[in-house]
């Protein structure tokens, strides 16, 4: 066999480790990136679920739009998470000028855009069949955050706080020590 041939032979032998030599690299390099980057995201942005205090964590883009709503809901009363009503509550609730006997003046836009943002993000789906509701106790999203909770009849905000201390705050994940230990 010529060195011509020999070398033809050897490089193709090479050629056929090449490439999977080079996947396992390139496996074994994305995979210590990945683990990387998961550690400093987790390091970078973990917020003890103590300090998101809503049900969700709000993302930057609609910080404002929380803020306006708590700016306008909680001087009165205290404000509810989205999560508890279906979009369609919101939106009446938006649009609405009588608010649960009290008058109001309706938000206006961009304030109120920022604010429907908000509240359609982090509301629930309403199912075609569904009724709207128009009060906490008969929405079944607030009774799905409240498994074996016996509910005072007729549930009002104001009773949040009896096991929410922190419901003032916005902050519905702190419970009452009754709570915390179930």
């Amino acid at each position: 066999m010529s060195n011509f041939v020999k070398r033809k032979a050897i490089a193709k032998g090479q050629l056929k480790r090449r490439p999977l030599g080079l996947i396992v690299v390139i496996l074994a390099w994305s995979l210590a990136m990945g683990w990387l980057l998961s550690l400093a995201t987790i390091a970078h942005s973990a917020t003890p679920t103590s300090e998101i205090g809503t049900v969700d964590v709000v993302p930057v883009q609609y910080q404002l739009g929380k803020q306006l709503y708590l700016d306008n809901c909680s001087t009165c009363h205290i404000a509810l998470p989205p999560e508890v009503l279906p979009s369609q509550t919101w939106k009446n609730l938006l649009q609405d000028s009588q608010h649960y006997g009290a008058q109001l003046t309706p938000l206006i836009d961009p304030p109120r855009m920022l604010v429907w943002r908000y509240l359609s993000t982090f509301s629930r789906t309403q199912l075609k069949d569904e009724a709207t509701p128009y009060r906490v106790n008969s929405s079944r999203y607030f009774q799905a955050l409240h498994p074996q909770v016996d509910l005072p009849r007729p549930v009002e905000i104001s009773s949040c706080v009896s096991c929410h201390p922190g419901a003032r705050d916005f902050n519905f994940r702190r419970l009452t020590a009754e709570w915390e230990e179930k």
